[in-house]
């Protein structure tokens, strides 16, 4: 299961390259480590930005893929080799194209905590918790003027719990010589500000919001059509109660203000 790569839209379009390196390029070295143990199975991180700004909505798997950020685009090239390389290595390929992950292990083992460099470049889930925990002074949303309900983007946010069990359901049905492609949401879309309401409910603080201009490579509406997953993998998304989920990420974070910084040692 190849998880690793950088994943901020924002971030892609400062350090373009950099997302290139660390996504298509060091997916290229997986395969060929793969190729050189023998390795058959892969299971694949791959994201919704590979589509970029759809014509229509719902997203669908023959959805045009047409990235518009370079983080979409380097994750595309990664899908092209790796279905190019599949094609003559009897692999066994699951590709999984995530929506807008949210939420925290419910047992509170394992949170969201990026760098402090990468705050501004982050998700909106961190930055609620970040102006509820007073680290920031108020929450910056970018683009308020989108052809949306309310004028904010619209999201699918899928619970990371939901995540795991879709790769688990991709392990136990990957098969050899065959490539299976599946959107992981919801299939509903949440505008920003119901998010930032429900994160407003969760957390129990009156966030302050500010709301600024458009985010570079960002786009107006995307959620998928998660049926195709639904029917071959037998996954649906369980967790879809958007503040219930915020609530068990506020849970973590308020006891991990640090991230995963280890405790500082008491002195005697």
């Amino acid at each position: 299961m190849h998880f690793a790569a950088v994943a901020y839209v924002g971030e892609s379009t400062l350090e373009p390259l950099r997302y290139y390196h660390n996504i298509t390029l060091n997916t290229l070295v997986i395969l060929e480590a793969m190729a050189a143990h023998g390795v058959k199975t892969l299971i694949y991180s791959s994201t919704c930005a590979t589509y970029g700004q759809p014509e229509k909505m719902p997203i669908t798997e023959e959805t045009p893929q047409v990235p518009i950020n370079p983080y979409g685009k380097a994750k595309k090239m990664a899908e092209d080799m790796i279905l190019d390389f599949s094609k003559r290595s009897n692999m066994a390929v699951m590709i999984l194209r995530y929506f807008n992950v949210i939420g925290s292990d419910p047992e509170g083992r394992l949170g969201e905590a990026p760098k402090p460099e990468l705050r501004e470049h982050g998700r909106i889930s961190g930055a609620c918790f970040d102006a509820a925990l007073g680290i920031i002074t108020e929450l910056k949303v970018k683009g308020s003027d989108y052809e949306t309900i309310d004028g904010t983007c619209i999201r699918d946010y899928i619970d990371v719990t939901d995540l795991v069990d879709a790769h688990v359901k991709a392990l136990e049905k990957a098969e050899v010589n065959k490539v299976g492609i599946y959107n992981v949401g919801t299939g509903k879309g949440r505008s920003v500000k119901e998010f930032v309401d429900a994160c407003k409910k969760a957390t129990q603080v009156d966030i302050k919001v500010e709301y600024l201009n458009r985010r570079p490579g960002d786009y107006a509406e995307v959620y998928s059509d998660p049926s195709k997953i639904v029917r071959e993998l037998n996954w649906t998304a369980k967790h879809t109660d958007l503040e219930q989920s915020l609530r068990i990420a506020w849970r973590w974070q308020q006891l991990h203000t640090d991230g995963y910084a280890p405790p500082m040692a008491m002195a005697f």
